[in-house]
């Protein structure tokens, strides 16, 4: 996978709360914890589970995940 971000910041997944439609995504980076707000939608279609190595990729204001 190729992407233009600069900022990615690779880490674990610690916990997923899915909503009605939007899901938080919380990534440990070695000690801090970013949160990314992205749709339930995007949760299942990445197969995102706690305790998956991750990346937090931010680009502009929004924060997206990616998983190898």
């Amino acid at each position: 996978m190729k992407i233009s971000a600069r900022n990615q910041l690779k880490g674990r997944v610690v916990e997923i709360t899915k909503g009605a439609t939007t899901a938080h995504v919380r990534i440990d980076i070695g000690g801090a914890v970013v949160t990314a707000s992205i749709t339930n939608a995007a949760v299942d279609e990445l197969g995102l589970i706690v305790g998956q190595d991750a990346y937090a990729v931010v680009k502009a204001s929004d924060v997206m995940i990616a998983v190898d």
